[in-house]
This record gives structure tokens, C-alpha cells and sequence, in this order.
């Protein structure tokens, strides 16, 4: 069951006797050692069922279950993997009632938040929403209440912030709606409040593995801590994996404290360290080393490859952020064309990457690839849920789950357009107000006609119809081809189709939103025909209702675990690019203020000078540093790392200097500076020398 694992990999799969920290550096295989490890537990006695895998996101949890499927058979579909928020859900699902929710709650998005905030705080300013959002949910990642975070405000602002987060809790709990930041400490509430459910959620653990374990937040970890039987079971049964030099993830909470607090809280356990690299070559690799070095470490590593030296890093520099991209197209056609010893037999579009500190940096290079006419993705763009047509149609499932969802309503009943206006709208949701009610629920209030006309209340009391007519279809629809009868039959009772070319001037874009929406129906219908796994780690086979279906769906944020690889250049931001690995990879940008990002308030290049900095500072920079450590790791034969020697900043030019991590990275001698100039000049000269010689045979 284990062959093929090196020594420490051995040891981490085997040890089974209590809790186990798998120190696990870039491209280590860390994968390998979970799903290698679910088999032993269940080799070893343990029940599939009790046993857990929880990782950060979606693909990440489909590409485990696809693996534990070809490694284990038919148990790999009785264990639980899945992410957090997921198992989350799952457990909201079973034992929210405990915590006032009904099982048919509803996961709000980020649009409808926002929307929600805007109202607790009488502004009509989305940018003030998302900055209250955004505190808002630190707060909550830190297990903050309203009351606790008022209590400790530092200022005016967050104190006014409080109590707009106070009025927003009140609002989720009148629509039965949740957060995603609820998705973990609604169950860590569950936990620590109800002794009954502590006890038999941790019945239902035999063993727990946390994926990317340096990602989670302080209140992650404390429901790992629960699930686990802390701090009743010394010997608990569970492995974290993860490394702290890919830490990347502080802005939204993730702490380094859970790995220094780990051997405290459990004094028990036994740390393994993954220091084989089966990625990237030994040059790539000492690059790497060289970089983080100066950050402090937790458990000190040195990762290694057998893989051979390889090709030298290469650094490159430029004039500006054209030029910058013109030489990284000028790199992809040298290797594709093999004018160069790093490309073996890795030449196609999807063996390369572009990878950038932020997301605005991608227009340049998206340029000049469309110019060369090299097909690319942006990866981290709109996700598909997020397409005004997909929102819509999910506000309706939405409302056929939990009628209390307010603001699943007023997108339902408003898309597409019923004859029902805004001051309709208005009136309906000043009376659920005054009533204390859902604006669902105030549709059938017998004193409702005083308060709308009757033209209007005929057009509200046949919307409810028809939102509890479909609910009820939908909940006695199974199977695929049942599933995509009934949404089609739908969509054509509310018109949607002639709604969406009504409200589009342009038809081409109209036909793609079209036909966004068939191929949603299409995916919806196959989850209920069981070909394709929900987001909770259900089962694939199963067939399902389209209400069960509908239920998963704020849980899935892209639909990209169905997309087929594209041979295509990835564009990518680094910390989209994390997990991910190409052959060819080119960090751009790799200048002081964007990479590390600007670390001051007023100077770009703040601390750079070899003066003491401030703690805030000096944590940004390693966290910086991580980051590029994580980009040089993505690679697998070749990485070149750009800069440019002036930058746009704004309508100005500026001069711009290399980022301090060059300078860091390329200590070792074997680095190459490249002019990718004279490549280009080589390869054309190549061509024209080949041209000749295809001329002379003919002749």
C-alpha cells in the first residue's frame, strides 16, 4: 500500500499512535502522504466513515477524492473529504437547530453581504460596505462577537463598525442566512456550547487530517482542536500537514501561532519533515532556499532534488512593463521553437506560466501574448458563479430552500421583471419590517392589502404560488433527465431567455449568457444523476433531488473541478498559484514596492535601508518573502524572474529598482542574467538558416 514513498514519507504515512505535524515542503508530496495515510487508517481498522480530510478549497478536495478513489476503491467514498467551510454546512445542516438555524439556511455571497451592510449601516456606498465587510469578517475569524469587538475598537471607525456588525447579525438571523466567516464559528459555537453534539461529532472522528495547515485561522484551529477531543485526549488521532514557509495567507487570518501552538497544546506530538522536493530541479531549488533563509524559522528545513542541477535561474531585466512582456513571449517562442536546452519535451502552451504580485499586472502581458497570438487564461478571473445570468437563477433555488432569505427575494422577483415595481418592493418590505417578518412570510399576511394595491398584491400572491409550486417540484425531481425536464420546463415559465436578449443590446453577448445558463442546467442535472460529486463529499453515484442539489450550491465557488485542461499559457497572481506546478515559469514584476509589496505608508521602497524596522514591517516582509518562495517553487525546469528598471505610477513614469529578494535569490554563482534579445536574434537566424536549407532540397 505504501511503495514508492521515500523514508519520511514511510514514517508519516505509519504513524497512527496520536497527533502528528507532517512538515511538508513545496512539491514534497504531500498529497501522496494523505491519501497513502487514509488507506493505512483503514488498512489499520479504522471505519471510512470516521475518517476526515480537510483542505481550503474545492479543487483541492476534488483532486484528493480522485486520488484516494485510484488508491483505496469504493471506501474512498465513505471518507469525508472535504473543506472547511464544507464540513461547516455539514454539520449546520445536522445540529444547527441547536443554534437557532433551520436545516434549510441559506450561505450568503459576498454581493449579498455587502448589500445586507449597506442597509445595517444606511449607506448606499459599496466601498464603505466592503471596508466594513472586510473588518467584519477579521473580527469574526478571530471569534469575535459583536459586543467583544465594540469592547476592544480601537478608534470611532471600528467602534461605529461594531455596532453596524451588531445590526447585521441581528438581519442574518431574521433571513435563517449565515455567512461564509459563519461557516466555521457557528460549528465552533456548536462545539463548545452543546456538550451532547461535541460528543458525537468527535464519536465521528477517528482520525482528522488538515491539508495546508499553515493556512488556517485561530478559529480553524479551535474547531480542529474540538473535533479532535482537545484537551481531553493527549493521544488525539489527527495529522496536519502543511509548511511554514508557504504561509502566504495573513491579510484574511491565517496565523503561524496554530504551528507554534501545536506541540504546546499537544506535547505529544510527533513532527515528520517532507524535505525531498519531486518538482523542481537543484538550481530552481537552491534559488528557493537562498530566499527564505533569512526568515526566522519554526522547524528549520532544507529542501533537495535528485531531479539533477537543471538549467541555471535566469534573471531578466527590462525597460518598462511592455518590454517586460514582449521578452517573456520572446522566452515561450525560444523554448517552444527548442532553440534553447530547457525545453525538452515540455514545449506546449500549458507547460508555461506568468506569474505576477497582482492582478492589474496581467494587461501588458495579456497584450502581447494576444499579439503573438498565444492562447492564455487569467486564472483567478470571474468565477462562473459570479455571472449576473448564474446569480439569478441561483436566487431562486435559493428562495425555494429558505423562504426567509430576503435578499434571494428581491433578486428572484426581480429577474426576470413581473409587473412588480420598486415602489411595490418598497411597500412590501416597509410592512415585513413593521411586522417583524420575512418578506416571503408578509406575502400572505391577511392585513397585507392594506398596505400595497390590489394590482400589486395579485402579482405578489402569484409569485408565491409559484416560488411554493416549484419548491415542491423541485423536491420530487430526481435523476438527470428529470432534473434538466424541470429546469427547462422553468425557464420557460418565467421567460428568462427572452428576458436576458430583452435586457442585452449586443445578441453575441446575450447568446453567451444563454448559453452560460444551459450549461448550468446541464451541470445541475448531472449532480442529480450522481455524475458529478457535490461539495460536501457526497457520494458521485448517488441521485439526488434538485432541492439537495440547490442546497450545496452557495458552497461551490467555481466550476472549474469539470473544466478539461486547455493547452493554454496560464496567467496567474502568486497566490492564486499556490498547489500549482508548471515546467516553465516566469515571475514579472520582481520589484522593490511590488514584490515585497509596498511595506510603508509613504515610501515605496521603505524598508530597504538596513535600519531596524517595526514589527508590523519586518512581518510583512516575511510574508513577502513567502510568497516568492512560493513562486520560485511553482517551477519544475526553467524560471526566469523579471524586473523593469522604470514603472507606471499612475499617469507618471518612475524609476524602479530590482526587489531585494534578486539579490537574495541569486547568491549561487549559477545564475544566468538573460538577454532574451539576443535568443530571439539566434532563433530568427535559425529559422532563416533552416529556410535555406528547405530551399536547397527543393532545388
Amino acid at each position: 500500500m505504501s511503495s514508492g514513498l521515500n523514508l519520511a514519507q514511510h514514517e508519516a504515512v505509519n504513524y497512527l499512535q496520536g497527533p502528528c505535524l507532517v512538515l511538508a515542503g513545496a512539491g514534497s508530496g504531500k498529497t501522496r502522504v494523505i491519501t497513502h495515510k487514509i488507506a493505512r487508517l483503514i488498512q489499520s481498522g479504522v471505519e471510512p466513515e470516521r475518517i476526515a480530510a480537510i483542505t481550503f478549497t474545492n479543487k483541492a478536495a476534488a483532486e484528493m477524492r480522485e486520488r484516494a478513489r485510484g488508491l483505496i476503491g469504493k471506501h474512498a467514498s465513505k471518507v469525508l473529504i472535504c473543506t472547511f467551510h464544507a464540513l461547516g454546512v455539514r454539520m449546520m445542516r445536522e445540529d444547527g437547530a441547536l443554534l437557532g438555524l433551520k436545516p434549510q439556511f441559506s450561505i450568503l455571497d459576498s454581493d449579498d453581504v455587502v448589500s445586507l451592510l449597506k442597509d445595517a449601516g444606511g449607506t448606499t456606498d459599496a466601498a464603505t460596505a466592503r471596508e466594513w465587510q472586510w473588518t467584519i469578517s477579521r473580527w469574526k475569524n478571530m471569534g469575535l462577537s459583536p459586543a467583544e469587538a465594540e469592547a476592544q475598537a480601537s478608534g470611532d471607525n471600528e467602534r461605529i463598525t461594531a455596532r453596524i456588525m451588531a445590526r447585521y447579525e441581528e438581519r442574518l438571523s431574521a433571513f435563517q442566512s449565515v455567512d461564509f466567516d459563519d461557516l466555521i464559528s457557528l460549528p465552533l459555537k456548536l462545539l463548545r456550547d452543546h456538550e451532547e453534539a461535541r460528543q458525537r461529532w468527535q464519536a465521528r472522528m477517528g482520525h482528522v487530517l488538515v491539508d495546508e495547515y499553515q493556512d488556517t485561522n485561530a478559529i480553524q484551529y479551535e474547531l480542529m482542536k474540538l473535533l479532535v477531543g482537545f484537551p481531553h485526549r493527549p493521544d488525539a488521532r489527527f495529522t496536519a500537514v502543511g509548511d511554514d514557509d508557504q504561509s502566504i495567507y495573513g491579510w484574511r487570518g491565517a496565523t503561524l501561532d496554530n504551528l507554534r501552538q501545536l506541540p504546546v497544546d499537544f506535547p505529544q506530538l510527533k513532527l515528520i519533515k517532507l524535505e525531498q522536493n519531486y518538482r523542481s530541479t537543484s538550481a530552481i531549488l537552491r534559488a528557493a532556499n537562498n530566499v527564505i533563509g533569512p526568515n526566522p524559522k519554526l522547524f528549520p528545513k532544507t529542501l533537495f532534488s535528485e531531479l539533477g542541477e537543471g538549467e541555471p535561474v535566469r534573471v531578466v531585466d527590462a525597460d518598462n512593463e511592455e518590454h517586460e512582456a514582449e521578452r517573456a513571449v520572446a522566452r515561450i517562442q525560444s523554448i517552444r521553437a527548442g532553440q534553447t536546452t530547457e525545453g525538452g519535451p515540455h514545449r506546449e502552451f500549458k507547460d508555461f506560466a506568468i506569474l505576477y504580485r497582482a492582478n492589474h499586472m496581467a494587461k501588458p502581458f495579456e497584450q502581447a501574448l494576444r499579439r503573438a497570438q498565444i492562447p492564455y487564461k487569467v486564472s483567478g478571473g470571474q468565477s462562473f458563479f459570479d455571472r449576473a445570468e448564474i446569480k439569478d437563477l441561483c436566487a431562486w433555488f435559493r428562495l425555494w430552500i429558505n423562504n426567509d432569505d430576503d435578499p434571494a427575494f428581491l433578486r428572484a422577483i426581480t429577474s426576470p421583471k413581473r409587473g412588480i415595481g420598486h415602489q411595490t418592493l418598497a411597500q412590501l418590505g416597509n410592512f415585513a419590517s413593521q411586522y417583524k417578518v420575512s418578506l416571503f412570510e408578509a406575502l400572505f399576511a391577511s392585513s397585507l392589502p392594506s398596505a400595497v394595491s390590489s394590482r400589486a398584491l395579485h402579482g405578489l400572491h402569484e409569485f408565491g404560488r409559484t416560488i411554493n409550486d416549484l419548491e415542491h417540484r423541485a423536491r420530487h425531481t430526481a435523476g438527470k433527465e428529470d432534473a434538466m425536464r424541470f429546469l427547462t420546463d422553468w425557464l420557460k415559465e418565467i421567460g428568462y431567455e427572452k428576458h436576458l436578449y430583452d435586457s442585452e443590446d449586443n445578441e453575441n453577448v446575450a447568446n453567451a449568457r444563454w448559453t452560460n445558463v444551459l450549461e448550468f442546467c446541464d451541470w445541475m442535472a448531472g449532480r442529480c444523476g450522481g455524475d458529478i460529486e457535490d461539495a460536501t463529499g457526497a457520494q458521485a453515484t448517488e441521485r439526488k433531488s434538485l432541492l439537495e442539489v440547490a442546497q450545496t450550491i452557495s458552497l461551490i465557488s467555481t466550476l472549474n473541478e469539470r473544466e478539461q485542461e486547455q493547452n493554454v499559457v496560464t496567467l496567474s497572481t502568486l497566490h492564486a498559484s499556490k498547489g500549482l506546478e508548471w515546467p516553465h515559469v516566469m515571475l514579472v514584476g520582481v520589484n522593490e514596492g511590488l514584490l515585497p509589496f509596498k511595506l510603508g505608508d509613504d515610501d515605496e521602497h521603505s524598508g530597504r535601508s538596513d535600519g531596524p524596522m517595526s514589527e508590523g514591517i519586518l512581518q510583512r516582509l516575511q510574508e513577502e518573502r513567502r510568497l516568492m518562495y512560493v513562486g520560485i517553487t511553482r517551477a519544475q525546469r526553467s524560471l526566469a524572474v523579471s524586473w523593469t528598471r522604470r514603472r507606471k505610477k499612475g499617469r507618471d513614469i518612475v524609476a524602479a529598482l530590482p526587489s531585494r529578494f534578486i539579490a537574495e535569490m541569486a547568491l549561487d554563482k549559477g545564475t544566468v542574467k538573460e538577454d532574451p534579445r539576443e535568443k530571439l536574434k539566434a532563433l530568427r537566424a535559425e529559422f532563416a538558416k533552416r529556410a535555406a536549407v528547405a530551399a536547397e532540397v527543393k532545388s
